[in-house]
């Protein structure tokens, strides 16, 4: 079914974003923090784009809102990403998506646009995270935190 996955090693995870690398556990939001989504991590953005961090098929997007998506790796592990704390009040505002849910994506390709500074104005947190959903299927997989990382250059996660 992924069979383009094929041609490539998809054994890292390349940054969704420019900024400030943390791990999971230390968001604003004791559901991430908890871990209760999976394990992860979480960029504070630089810029207003999340991008794929490798390739891998859309799985699920949050439509109305479009702060959340889903994407599965060939290998089977999914990532949740999520664009600020509380930004769901937004309603959609300040966030644009460029994908549709069941495409198939490469490392690089843009996946949402979000306005950091309104969700600032706003008074929320803009924080974008990833979190493994299936990580406890996943237990060898690697992050690296407390590091500034470059959006679709910096390896994030190993597995």
């Amino acid at each position: 079914m992924l069979s383009i996955f094929k041609k490539k090693n998809n054994n890292s995870l390349t940054a969704f974003s420019t900024g400030k690398v943390i791990p999971i556990d230390q968001v604003n939001d004791e559901v991430f923090s908890s871990k209760m989504l999976g394990d992860g991590i979480a960029i504070y953005p630089e810029n207003n784009d999340v991008v794929a961090p490798c390739d891998a098929e859309v799985t699920m997007i949050m439509e109305e809102t479009r702060h959340a998506m889903g994407l599965k790796l060939a290998n089977g592990i999914e990532l949740l990403f999520h664009i600020g704390i509380d930004t769901v009040s937004m309603n959609g505002e300040g966030f644009s998506i460029h994908v549709k849910s069941g495409y198939k994506v490469n490392k690089g390709d843009k996946l949402i646009s979000f306005d950091k500074d309104l969700i600032k104005e706003k008074g929320l947190d803009d924080v974008v995270i990833m979190a493994v959903t299936n990580s406890d299927e996943y237990k060898s997989i690697k992050y690296k935190v407390d590091i500034q990382a470059v959006l679709n250059d910096t390896v994030i996660a190993t597995f």
